[in-house]
């Protein structure tokens, strides 16, 4: 029986897999497609969390898409929520039927021959792999390994007789009311998490080894709501969108060019929000200026009111060893707790963790060079969804589906069947993919591809730049080489 062949396959149905399997049925009608999700239901990152007061930490003008507008006055939403709005999407642009669940793909080879992919999927643990065939591969998998979150290997944690869990695996039966809890972490796990079990335990003390910069912002957009009485749902939407666009640009902008000034400006908001008191210095000032690290957003001040109505507090130190009833720190004072909640972040993982192979060679991501931020040179056919780390995840995955469409119309157009990103001149100096200085990202610089210094191998994370590439820029420059048929890579020409 002949494998199964579909025009494109996409893998992962969160977000960013749901998104581009709309943009290709409105844009690339002629296509067949197909969703492969390891999962049992949509909506990835969204349906893996599951913890207390897991939320958004981009608006949801945003963060939602620009074809569906989002229509509760929640700027920043729960995880349900999010989750149920994916689903409700693919199933009124008709995509429950192209949505496999439980399916894992682990392999991926590619035939220049046949240009075309082999897919290897596993649809049980254990099992031998179904195969299918695509002629271009469109993976959504995220940036990190939903089967373990990373845990440092802390002395005596062994020891620890309460109950030790980490946010990505949040047990069903875990009950924290009236319990002292500690949480481990600085960062947007710990922000969200710290107010929400706040509400029923008897304490929280979130332990930070360095502080992270805090913002409150509204939990509810007063002008989206205006406007959404005034104007029509979809004008209303645009309008908002263009709004929280321009904001989130200029705030970034503004913070690269002026560090000190937006520190400055971050420390006071937080000092209005906290006792007289407060040593905002030690727990609310970082050593790294603004956005060298994702800057986390809290709604309606959330963390701030838990601090200020002591329900929680802040400790900045260094973990010695767990103990029988806790934490031992540095400076010797031990922190008991009956729960601990190690929010440390996450293992990143490219492409899914499915091996890739191109005409029997293995293709190491960290060899490649990024190009447009959405493809690896030396690998053709095949593109990933990897969203913004300053902005909204789905302004990106978008632009990248929208990409995606364009390039395949080109190729149907020119009669080529196959497409490989090229890597820059060896002159041309390259960075890192992703330029932040935050743990989870230097962990595991060793496993990501790198990006060139100029266009199309360097993206600078500006939205309102990208879309002039994305969707309006040459399909056939410099960095790229189609090929007609089974004819060798023909460069394209020179921008």
């Amino acid at each position: 029986m002949p494998d199964e062949h579909v025009d494109v396959l996409i893998v992962g149905a969160g977000l960013a897999g749901v998104g581009a399997a709309c943009r290709l049925r409105a844009d690339c009608p002629g296509k067949s497609v197909v969703v492969l999700e390891a999962r049992e239901r949509v909506g990835g990152t969204w349906d893996q969390f599951r913890y207390p007061g897991v939320r958004s930490d981009s608006d949801m003008q945003t963060l939602g898409y620009d074809f569906r507008p989002w229509r509760r006055s929640r700027a920043l939403a729960d995880g349900e929520s999010i989750r149920r709005y994916i689903a409700a999407t693919a199933r009124e642009h008709g995509l429950e039927q192209l949505i496999r669940f439980g399916h894992r793909v682990v392999r991926a080879e590619w035939s220049s021959a046949e240009a075309r992919w082999q897919v290897d999927v596993e649809t049980a643990p254990g099992t031998e792999p179904t195969r299918m065939t695509c002629g271009f591969l469109h993976l959504c998998t995220g940036y990190y390994r939903y089967d373990k979150g990373y845990l440092p290997q802390w002395p005596g944690v062994e020891r620890f007789a309460g109950r030790l869990v980490h946010p990505q695996h949040w047990p069903a039966d875990l009950d924290h009311t009236g319990r002292q809890v500690i949480v481990i972490g600085s960062g947007a796990t710990a922000v969200t998490l710290v107010p929400a079990m706040a509400e029923t335990a008897a304490h929280v003390t979130m332990l930070q080894r360095s502080p992270s910069y805090v913002v409150s912002i509204p939990g509810d957009d007063a002008i989206a709501a205006v406007l959404s009485r005034a104007l029509p749902s979809r004008l209303a939407h645009a309008v908002v969108r263009g709004k929280n666009v321009s904001l989130i640009t200029l705030a970034y902008r503004a913070a690269r060019y002026a560090p000190r000034l937006t520190r400055a400006v971050i420390k006071a908001r937080a000092a209005r929000l906290l006792p007289s008191d407060y040593d905002v210095d030690r727990h609310f000032t970082p050593r790294y200026a603004p956005w060298e690290q994702r800057v986390c957003f809290v709604p309606d001040g959330d963390l701030f009111t838990a601090l200020r109505e002591r329900r929680a507090s802040i400790v900045t130190d260094r973990i010695e060893t767990f103990t029988e009833r806790g934490i031992r720190l540095a400076s010797g004072t031990e922190l008991h707790a009956d729960v601990i909640v190690a929010a440390t972040g996450l293992n990143v993982r490219l492409l899914g963790g499915a091996r890739i192979v191109v005409d029997g060679r293995p293709i190491d991501p960290a060899q490649a060079i990024g190009y447009k931020a959405m493809m690896l040179s030396g690998v053709p056919n095949l593109s990933f969804a990897i969203g913004y780390t300053n902005a909204s995840w789905t302004l990106k995955c978008d632009l990248v589906a929208r990409y995606l469409c364009r390039l395949i119309n080109h190729m149907d157009a020119h009669g080529h069947r196959q497409c490989t990103p090229l890597a820059p001149d060896r002159s041309q100096p390259t960075v890192p993919f992703v330029e932040l200085t935050s743990g989870y990202i230097q962990r595991s610089l060793r496993l990501l591809p790198r990006q060139g210094t100029k266009r199309p191998w360097r993206i600078h994370g500006n939205y309102l730049r990208d879309r002039l590439l994305y969707r309006y820029g040459r399909l056939d420059d410099a960095g790229i080489a189609f090929t007609p048929g089974t004819a060798a890579p023909r460069p394209s020409r020179s921008v």
